[in-house]
């Protein structure tokens, strides 16, 4: 994109509202037909929940690299390769024939993914130096919103093929998976077009940043994004696993779910808020205090996971929101934080990644969630460490 102050602001919001919509659907709606995956392919159910997992893995890789191919190719022109990657990534993904199109696809998409993660967050930096937490919060909120709603909406489409079991669920992730696609691409096209155009007549910048590796502030910031990373996924995939164990019914699981992810995007609403002034020194060490209270609750009254999920709802999106906020207000520039982006996403996914498999892990050696839940305590504790340290007024790659 060019800068601000040479195209309309609103242009701006609308093609990144677009961008952001696109961002998690491809991988929310494999959950609700992974079920019909298995009975089509034959594969077992087992081995098409590790499709979540090469994403999470295609992420901690690839992201490194995201930072040089925003230098070589500007901002706008390589989240506009990015999405139009996720699009191929997602008709791949659901082409009939070979079950490697969809191992193929998956991969697609994590690269495609792992690249927009990388620089959105730069690009909102550039674009809004004086409204980072507040665009932080609506960009996140939209990751999760649209990731719900592409929840919700995958079996509904799924039941349009009828009794066809394989054109269902290959129809519900094309359509939650790429429906917005053409309008967000023409959108941030035309946004970004002065500046694709400028950078195909310009050198590209260097674009090593290998010192981020050595920063101090920058492996805080990929601690803080690694921890809460993994609460959030470790939660995702467990919340419902956990209603379940208390009696509650498979429909009432779902909906404590629904409900923690409703909550995230209010939390994820208030990241503006809560990093306003003095807040963007406290919020990140105090924010787990709020998580505290949604898995103590769970230990103590776990009947009640439904009125837990509402502050562990809320604690999740704030943290998601902070920690992308993190990446912008350290670095002085849109450069340097599309490196540390990088940099920190490749690192709090590889964490996230082993996070759910290890709960999982844990819980099936010691038969009961206490354990487990004091390991995510343990987690959110890290987080409040780290937070504390990165909510500092410092930058990387600048010398106290």
């Amino acid at each position: 994109m060019t800068p601000r102050s040479r195209r309309p602001v609103i242009f701006a919001i609308i093609a990144l509202c677009l961008v952001a919509t696109l961002m998690r659907p491809a991988i929310t709606a494999v959950g609700p037909v992974i079920d019909r995956m298995s009975q089509d392919t034959g594969i077992p159910l087992a081995l098409l929940g590790s499709l979540s997992t090469i994403v999470l893995i295609t992420w901690a890789i690839v992201s490194p690299f995201a930072h040089g191919f925003g230098r070589r190719f500007g901002l706008g022109g390589a989240v506009l390769a990015a999405m139009g990657l996720l699009a191929v990534g997602v008709i791949v993904r659901s082409l009939p024939g070979s079950t490697a199109w969809l191992w193929v696809g998956t991969a697609i998409i994590g690269v495609a993914l792992a690249i927009g993660n990388v620089l959105l967050p730069a690009v909102i930096k550039r674009d809004f130096p004086l409204r980072v937490p507040m665009m932080m919060g609506v960009y996140s909120a939209l990751l999760g919103g649209a990731g719900a709603v592409a929840s919700g909406l995958a079996v509904p489409i799924a039941d349009l093929s009828g009794s066809d079991t394989g054109a269902g669920w290959r129809l519900a992730l094309l359509v939650t998976g790429a429906a917005v696609a053409p309008l967000a691409l023409f959108a941030w096209w035309f946004v970004s077009r002065r500046e694709m155009r400028a950078m195909r007549g310009s050198t590209a910048a260097p674009a090593s940043r290998l010192g981020i590796w050595r920063d101090p502030i920058a492996w805080q910031v990929a601690a803080y994004m690694g921890v809460q990373s993994t609460t959030f996924y470790v939660l995702v995939t467990w919340l419902a696993t956990m209603s379940l164990a208390t009696g509650r019914s498979d429909t009432l699981a779902g909906v404590d779910v629904m409900i923690y992810q409703m909550f995230s995007l209010v939390g994820a609403l208030t990241v503006a808020l809560a990093m306003r002034g003095r807040g963007a020194r406290i919020t990140p060490g105090a924010l787990p205090l709020l998580g505290f209270v949604g898995i103590i609750g769970l230990m103590i009254w776990p009947d009640a996971i439904g009125i837990w999920v509402v502050p562990l709802g809320v604690f999740s999106g704030l943290s998601l929101g902070v920690s992308l906020t993190l990446m912008a207000q350290r670095a002085r520039d849109h450069h340097t934080s599309s490196a540390l982006s990088g940099m920190s996403q490749s690192v709090g996914y590889a964490i996230a990644a082993i996070g759910p498999a290890l709960f999982g892990a844990v819980h099936a050696m010691t038969g009961n969630w206490t354990v487990p839940l004091i390991i995510l305590l343990v987690t959110m504790t890290l987080q409040g460490v780290f937070g504390a340290f990165a909510a500092r007024d410092r930058y990387v790659l600048e010398r106290p």
